[in-house]
């Protein structure tokens, strides 16, 4: 079949850039918009700190979606004039040009694509995400450890603000666990598809003998609850340790016992907050991320009933979703969507969003499936 020319590829991408625009329902956009601006607007708004953040914050996102659809439709204009030049002129270093962002389009509109896909019942929340070493000893906890930073990483290059809660640092390197929040609308819509477990396959730093070592670690992601969330937590459930707070090495942190670590006992959900001086702080903390979690289970079990009723029998997606191989050869490789690179230090830097596009799309496809 040949290839299309410069025209009709432009005129795909406006279809395609069209139709997401219709989802995305901008006119709804500008009338939050406008309503938002309202609230920053209001002097009292800012004696809520937290709140006055969440609409500042969330207005920063809209108008950047807007501006970023708008932007790229004016470039699709651009475009058509950019390769009306190269032809006219035969130059081939324009026509070099036009091809680079007509690339560069196709990959932004599948971007905006992917995000009229995130519209589960939690989908627009902040994210918790919290991540465990597991099998391989201190290489495991290295592998966690360096799992954070590429999530963290990963947050930044976008301008995610983020908020680390807890970090519990191994004896020799790395660390057991840590929670971190990621505070951006759509970040857990965006992030769930990374739920399960990731393998690390390399050379040991800790190995004298320079031997290969497997190691895994667990990544969960939750929604932040809001007030409008019934999560009914009996105080008789809990037990409530207090402990003082670590650094790397056993280096204390805090010099009282602030630290808050929260046992649900009826399901054996553990969570725990140091980044806070104040015990209280730390616990309230704590005890949102409880009710996150219980709330992902609740939704969990009544998925599992309905699977139940319609005869289902597909396995959770809490198992082994990536493999990361830095030796004998580099590659990262999704289990579940095959999506693949060899480019394994742009990913653990943050460079993911390949791997979790093709998440979102194939978890809306098996749930599409699912709901049939």
């Amino acid at each position: 079949m040949a290839e299309l020319d410069p025209a009709e590829k432009i005129k795909d991408l406006a279809a395609t850039l069209a139709s997401v625009t219709a989802v995305l329902d901008l006119e709804a956009m500008h009338t939050q918009i406008a309503e938002l601006r309202e609230q920053s607007a209001d002097p009292e708004l800012w004696s809520d700190q937290n709140n006055a953040q969440k609409v500042t914050r969330q207005l920063s996102i809209l108008e950047s979606m807007v501006n970023k659809v708008n932007g790229i439709s004016q470039r699709l204009d651009d475009l058509s004039v950019l390769y009306e030049l190269a032809e006219g002129e035969d130059d081939a270093d324009t026509r070099a040009e036009a091809d680079r962002e007509l690339e560069q389009l196709r990959k932004e509109i599948g971007e905006l694509e992917v995000r009229t896909l995130l519209n589960g019942p939690y989908d627009e929340r902040e994210a918790i995400v919290s991540i465990n070493s597991q099998a391989g000893g201190v290489d495991a906890a290295d592998w966690a450890q360096m799992l954070q930073r590429m999530y963290l990483r990963w947050a930044e290059r976008h301008g995610y603000p983020t908020d680390v809660y807890e970090t519990s640092y191994a004896e020799e390197a790395g660390i057991k666990s840590t929670s971190f929040a990621v505070k951006a609308p759509f970040a857990y819509g965006t992030l769930r598809g990374e739920h399960g477990t990731h393998r690390l396959v390399r050379i040991s730093p800790f190995d004298n003998q320079n031997r290969r070592q497997t190691s895994f670690a667990g990544v969960d992601v939750v929604p932040v609850v809001e007030q409008s969330d019934h999560i009914e937590i009996d105080e008789s459930d809990l037990r409530v340790d207090v402990y003082r707070s670590s650094g790397p090495g056993g280096q204390g942190v805090n010099t009282t016992d602030s630290a808050v670590r929260i046992t649900h006992q009826p399901t054996g959900i553990v969570v725990s907050c140091q980044n806070e001086r104040s015990q209280l702080q730390n616990k309230a903390t704590a005890m949102s991320m409880l009710q996150a979690k219980l709330l992902v289970r609740k939704r969990e079990e009544e998925q599992a009933e309905l699977d139940e009723i319609r005869g289902d029998s597909v396995s959770s997606w809490g198992t082994q979703m990536r493999n990361y191989v830095l030796h004998p050869y580099q590659s990262v490789k999704d289990v579940r969507t095959g999506a693949e690179t060899g480019n394994t230090s742009g990913v653990l830097d943050g460079e993911i969003d390949a791997f979790i596009d093709a998440e979102i799309r194939w978890m809306r496809s098996h749930e599409r499936s699912g709901n049939s």
